[in-house]
């Protein structure tokens, strides 16, 4: 369906929505969230089914990075309710979120430099040996060699310190580590940061076969409307803390995307404007 919102400016906001689906698993209804007097985010609504990839835009600042620490449990909003495989879940910190198979890669990947690759890897969820706790290291080296070599990102060592790689490596260790847990929803908060083309184009390649396969639920913030638009089913855009954009893939365009990115900048330009001179 489609809607209108009027916001003084010469071109009305077209907001566009999907239906939720009695198949999501992840339903956000109203949630706000203020850090003092700035508001983040303005009563989200947003839904995922299963097996689909979410495309999430928006200018720095919109609120998209505050949404994903959300739904990951690493923040609590300050209203509304998360819905989780149809049962309301008030999430207690980010284990609370895995429990409930929500992983995230964040933006600043949450990698400890003196740690090993493989410890990385393993982080916060080490293999041990039974019936003594320590840890299984060659279980956890061959799992790692194993997840790295699936996504076709070449690091020759894994037991070097994180410190040591270069961006694009380390940026494909947490998303490696994230799509190897039990998780079957996966938040990729900027996944393609700080790669190169090619190691980009590989990261691409496996969010498109986790698509084809069905078997999670990815939400992919990206700046990039080109790879959005061919890596994902659905595109919601946030502006200004709100969601005003839910349209399949396939309904929409780079141009009607950037058309409504321009159109928001020309109200944002006016107001400042009217401001100015009131």
């Amino acid at each position: 369906m489609a809607d209108q919102r009027d916001t003084g400016a010469s071109e009305p906001l077209v907001v566009a929505t999907t239906e939720p689906s009695p198949d999501d698993v992840l339903r956000v209804e109203g949630v706000a969230k203020r850090f003092g007097p700035v508001t983040a985010l303005r009563n989200i609504n947003l839904h995922l089914r299963k097996g689909e990839v979410l495309g999430l835009l928006g200018d720095n600042g919109a609120g998209k990075s505050t949404l994903i620490k959300i739904i990951s449990g690493f923040q609590k909003p300050d209203e509304g309710r998360l819905m989780v495989k149809g049962e309301e879940a008030d999430l207690r910190s980010v284990d609370h979120a895995r429990s409930l198979g929500i992983d995230c890669v964040y933006q600043d990947l949450a990698l400890v430099n003196e740690l090993s690759v493989y410890h990385n890897m393993f982080l916060n969820r080490e293999r041990t040996r039974r019936p003594l706790p320590f840890l299984d290291n060659r279980a956890m080296k061959r799992a790692t060699r194993e997840a790295l070599d699936e996504i076709g990102v070449n690091i020759p060592r894994i037991d070097v310190p994180a410190a040591r790689l270069s961006g694009g490596q380390r940026q494909a260790i947490a998303v490696a580590r994230t799509v190897n847990s039990d998780a079957d929803i996966i938040l990729l908060d900027e996944p393609l940061a700080a790669m190169g083309a090619k190691e980009g184009a590989m990261i691409l390649d496996l969010v498109a076969r986790l698509r084809a396969e069905g078997r999670v639920s990815i939400i992919m913030i990206a700046h990039n409307y080109v790879h959005v638009l061919e890596s994902c089913d659905r595109v919601n855009l946030i502006q200004d803390g709100e969601i005003t954009f839910d349209k399949p893939s396939a309904n929409t365009s780079v141009e009607e995307l950037n058309d409504i990115v321009v159109n928001e900048y020309r109200r944002a330009r006016e107001a400042a404007m009217a401001e100015q001179g009131a």
